[in-house]
Order: C-alpha cells, then sequence, then structure tokens
C-alpha cells in the first residue's frame, strides 16, 4: 500500500524514535556488561588478595567458574574468568572504567588487556573513542604501533619546543598509498591526495587538508610548500614537505622561510603559529636532526615507509627505534 506524503512523515518519524531507542538500549548494555565484568573480577582479586594463597587462587578460579557457567553459560569459563580478574587489574579506576564504557566494549577491553603499559591501553582507548573505532580498527591501530611511533616523535621535543606533544608520528606507513618501488616526490602528493581519507587517519585527529604546492612570493621569488594542512585541535597551519632519501640540514631553513611567512600572511586571528613537518624516506641521520633543535623553530622530522615488513619484522624495527631514540634523549638530559 502506497504512502501518502503525511504518512511517510510520520513512519519516518516513529523509525527514528525506536532506532535511537535500540542504540540506547545497546550502548546500556554494554554498560553494564562491562562494568559487571569489573565487579566480578575486582570481587575474585580481592578475595585472592585476602587469602594470600596463589594455589588458592588457581582453585577459586577453577571453582566458582564451573559453578557459574554451569548457571548462566559459557561466557563465564574459566579463560574469561581469568580475563575479568586481569581487567580489574589493570584498569583499577572504577571511574575511568564507568567513561570508557560509555563508549568501548567487552571486545575493546580484550583487544587492550595485552599492552605492556597502562599508558599505551589509555592512549588506544582514547584513539578508539575518538574516532568510533570498532573492535577490527582498534586492532589495526595496535598492530601499526601507532602508540610506540607517538613515542620516538615525542622524543625530538625539548622544553623549548613550540610543537604540542603527540601531535606527530616516526615513521609514517604510506603503504596505503599504493606506492610502487619507484617514485618521485609528486608521485608521493598525488597519491596522498588520492587516497585523502585514509592519509588523513594515519595522519592523526583533527587535520584538515587545506593546499598542494602553496605558492609563496618572497622578493620577487616564487617558492611552492608541498602540503598544508591545518589542526582543528591544535588552531594552527601544519606545513609538510617531502622528501626522498635521508634529511639534510638545508631542509631546516626552506621549512622555516615557509613558517614565517605562512605566520604573516596566512594565520588568522586566534590561531597559534604555524608549525612544519619534514617527511623524509630515510631518517637513520637522527642524531644529526637531534643536534638542530628543530623543535624550537616548531619543526618535527620524520621518516615515512611505503611499504610494512611482516609483522614481526615490524615489532622489532620499531622497538629498535624506539630504544635508540629513548638512549639518545638520555644523553641529550646528561649533556644539558
Amino acid at each position: 500500500m502506497e504512502l501518502t506524503a503525511h504518512e511517510q512523515n510520520l513512519f519516518n518519524e516513529i523509525s527514528a524514535l525506536i532506532e535511537q531507542s535500540k542504540r540506547a538500549a545497546f550502548v546500556q548494555l554494554n554498560n553494564i556488561t562491562v562494568m559487571l565484568y569489573w565487579q566480578i573480577g575486582k570481587h575474585i582479586n580481592a578475595d585472592i588478595l585476602e587469602n594470600k594463597r596463589a594455589d588458592y587462587g588457581k582453585q577459586i578460579v577453577v571453582t566458582v567458574s564451573r559453578q557459574l557457567t554451569e548457571k548462566y553459560g559459557s561466557c563465564y569459563e574459566d579463560k574469561n574468568l581469568r580475563r575479568m580478574i586481569q581487567f580489574a587489574e589493570q584498569f583499577t579506576d572504577e571511574e575511568n572504567v564507568v567513561t570508557l564504557s560509555r563508549h568501548l566494549s567487552w571486545s575493546h577491553f580484550l583487544a587492550l588487556l595485552p599492552l605492556k603499559s597502562m599508558e599505551a591501553k589509555m592512549y588506544y582507548a582514547n584513539e578508539s573513542t575518538n574516532h568510533c573505532l570498532g573492535v577490527r580498527g582498534l586492532r589495526k591501530l595496535i598492530s601499526r604501533k601507532a602508540f610506540e611511533r607517538k613515542e620516538i616523535a615525542n622524543t625530538q621535543l625539548t622544553a623549548e619546543s613550540r610543537v604540542p606533544a603527540d601531535t606527530f608520528k616516526d615513521p609514517y606507513f604510506f603503504d596505503i598509498l599504493g606506492l610502487k618501488d619507484v617514485y618521485e616526490e609528486n608521485d608521493i602528493e598525488s597519491a596522498i591526495l588520492r587516497e585523502l581519507e585514509k592519509f588523513i587517519l594515519e595522519f592523526g585527529k583533527g587535520f584538515a587538508f587545506v593546499e598542494r604546492q602553496k605558492r609563496m612570493i618572497i622578493d620577487g621569488n616564487d617558492f611552492h610548500l608541498d602540503l598544508l594542512f591545518y589542526n582543528r585541535n591544535l588552531k594552527r597551519l601544519v606545513a609538510v614537505e617531502l622528501k626522498l632519501g635521508e634529511f639534510k640540514a638545508e631542509y631546516n631553513g626552506k621549512m622555516k622561510l615557509y613558517l614565517g611567512w605562512l605566520d604573516r600572511y596566512e594565520r588568522k586571528e586566534g590561531e597559534n603559529a604555524p608549525i612544519g613537518l619534514i617527511l623524509c624516506s630515510d631518517s637513520s641521520n637522527r642524531e644529526e636532526i637531534e643536534f638542530l633543535n628543530l623543535d624550537r623553530d616548531g619543526i618535527m622530522v620524520a621518516e615515512y615507509w611505503t611499504a610494512l615488513p611482516p609483522k614481526k619484522e615490524l615489532q622489532e624495527k620499531i622497538h629498535t627505534l624506539l630504544i635508540e631514540t629513548k638512549e639518545r634523549l638520555e644523553r641529550r638530559k646528561l649533556l644539558n
């Protein structure tokens, strides 16, 4: 039966109310489930701690699990109870769990539990919340070492830095751009614009594309910045230069020129000073970059990889980079 325009509008309004209620019910159920599992883990932990016996702890989990499974089903099996125990051990702040459970499912928390540090867990939890990531998206973010790459980038920052912490990563993964073995700088630009949505997801929250090959006339000479972005969270322009090969000190002078021009002619009232990122396909000369203290001028350098190594090799490479950068940071502290 064909509906009149009035009947169709009424149907649409009621459908919207039903869908809204269903979503609210799902969120509420998820929140209740997560908090229940946290409370179960907390109770078991408290009981084990009170009895101060490791062997008792193992036995009580098996016994309680058997009884709960018989009455309430397989979600209370031994391995799941142990996850609830881990959950309560790692996320000790109940108020924090309440907040996260409004956005993250139990499956999200299961993906976070194996991470080594609480800082990493909270980083990925917040990224999932901010980007509305599903479990698959969260696992992909973890596998791509987003937290570790942020840590590597942050080691460039000094007390006088004009670059806010957590703004950039190092290295960036450009496997999403589909570049082949042989390419030039303008090929990277074209690929970024073609895959802009994926690129911005890799780049980070708050970035919006402004312009490619931004023209600047200085003393009658033409200069062109590769890519110009705006970060809504930082309220500032972000200049990006793409370079093949390793970093060269001369890149610093060119980026400072660009930032000065942008600050004078493009910066709007209420915005913060522009910052710059120089992306190189090789940044093995990291000590040279460190000595230049580029961050004091609002500039950072990061490496980009157009192809990712196998998972195990990727983990080892990122781990090695993180150790090396932290060692350089410690040496720098000793010299100051």
